[in-house]
């Protein structure tokens, strides 16, 4: 386990090259872009959420001149369409969508890159896949156990109970001892206004226990219709579902994928994905590097954990990851 380095800038702001709308099925389109260099290595960037969809900011972690940077909107998130749709919306139905997306882009292997639920994504991806994996850089570890599902609803609250208080403001007392239940009867009913302000308190709720230190613009954000039917109805359907996965798959599968090499990058004081997940990871895969970054709560974008990411994505470069 290392401390973050000093911090790197992020890679300047780019454009993609290319973009389009992906059908995979009768109902959901996805968005995909393509930016980098269009003959470099390629490597697939996954947002987190569910629900949370790509920004221009998530292209700069990557070296344009020597990568080949794909990014997608998943179901129901960002561009792709339509924006919160549960229907025909699973685990195994986003590892089949990114497989129909390498290829119609004609990739053979890429290096997968994912935090949250980008990084528990990608864990399932490449257990599905592994010979479609070159390597893994995974932040903010999220396996989708019934016990980190739980420290959403009600752990985060120790933290940050002014957050956890909003979360369940709405909720009678009666239904708080089972407010995943209590948040779908209000996300999935019939009343319209009700569902998307259900859905702005639960984005709300992770948006402000995200940074080590509070971020009002990110914050604000998270109220955006957009954002929250994404992220409040898409994250409440895996919860759920438990992510569509039996209870520690991630950790018991990971044989599939130890010859890969990975970088698993943990913010110390990540109220939203505690570090005992990333430390369970390690110790089920101790041939991938685990980075502590000392000074980080949650988020991709806090200095530390950016700097040690783009790290990462230069030592994959470099190929210091595969010695």
């Amino acid at each position: 386990m290392n401390d973050s380095a000093a911090v790197s800038p992020l890679f300047p702001p780019l454009q993609p090259h290319r973009s389009g709308m992906l059908a995979v099925d009768a109902l959901h389109t996805l968005y995909w872009e393509e930016c980098g260099n269009p003959d470099g290595v390629p490597v697939l960037f996954l947002h987190g959420g569910p629900g949370g969809g790509i920004t221009p900011t998530h292209r700069q972690f990557f070296d344009p001149a020597y990568y080949r940077i794909v990014l997608f909107d998943q179901r129901g998130s960002g561009k792709s369409t339509p924006l919160g749709e549960v229907r025909d919306n699973t685990t195994p139905l986003l590892i089949a969508d990114i497989e129909a997306l390498r290829r119609m882009l004609n990739i053979d292997q890429w290096l997968v890159f994912g935090g949250s639920w980008g990084a528990t994504l990608a864990l399932a991806y490449g257990q599905a896949h592994p010979q479609s994996c070159l390597g893994f850089i995974l932040r903010g570890i999220f396996l989708c156990t019934r016990a980190e599902i739980d420290w959403f609803l009600y752990g985060m609250r120790a933290i940050f109970p002014e957050a956890h208080d909003a979360f369940v403001a709405a909720i009678p007392e009666n239904e708080r001892s089972d407010l995943l239940h209590a948040y779908e009867r209000r996300l999935f009913g019939d009343d319209v206004e009700l569902a998307t302000q259900t859905a702005r308190d639960w984005s709300r709720y992770e948006g402000a226990c995200l940074f080590l230190h509070p971020q009002p613009e990110t914050l604000d954000a998270c109220g955006d219709d957009a954002i929250a039917l994404g992220i409040g109805r898409l994250e409440a359907h895996y919860f759920l579902h438990q992510g569509f996965m039996a209870e520690d798959q991630l950790i018991r599968e990971i044989d599939r994928i130890r010859h890969l090499p990975a970088v698993i990058v943990q913010g110390r004081y990540d109220a939203v994905c505690p570090p005992v997940s990333a430390y369970r990871l390690h110790q089920a895969w101790p041939q991938a590097k685990l980075h502590i970054v000392a000074d980080a709560g949650h988020a991709a974008m806090e200095p530390g954990t950016a700097a040690v990411l783009i790290a990462a994505t230069e030592q994959f470069r470099t190929r210091q990851c595969f010695d």
